[in-house]
């Protein structure tokens, strides 16, 4: 059976792994889950990821995060646009996540980034998900 959105299956997995102390995951690797990957990397959400070959497959390796004590960096990843419902904003409709301790990730014509790379690059795009 296929499935109707890899995105949001990639961030249920990365939150039940957090939840239950993982140190690591993998999923099927995408160009989309690669750019979601390097920016939660960038912003330090997690500790990298690497994508490796498995029986002719690619798969999406993420190594989690954790803080001092086993504090957990993620205690909120959330899908905002959905296959049935797509959220796009503009630049101006782009509010800061969390009075900004959060970050939205969107893509847009130059890539997936951050709702601060974008309102600095003064595009909008549709906002995949948010962080914090």
């Amino acid at each position: 059976m296929a499935m109707s959105d890899p995105l949001a299956d990639m961030l249920t997995r990365i939150r039940n792994a957090v939840r239950a102390g993982h140190m690591s995951l993998t999923v099927p690797s995408s160009r989309s889950k690669q750019g979601v990957a390097k920016v939660l990397q960038e912003e330090g959400f997690i500790a990298g990821f690497r994508v490796y070959n498995e029986n002719g497959f690619d798969q999406l390796e993420i190594q989690l995060k954790y803080g001092e004590k086993g504090a957990k960096v993620i205690t909120h990843i959330g899908r905002v646009s959905r296959p049935g419902l797509r959220r796009y904003k503009k630049v101006k409709e782009l509010n800061e996540v969390l009075n900004g301790f959060g970050i939205a990730i969107l893509t847009t014509s130059r890539g997936v980034m951050t709702d601060q790379a974008a309102r600095s690059l003064n595009i909008g795009g549709e906002v995949l998900c948010e962080v914090w």
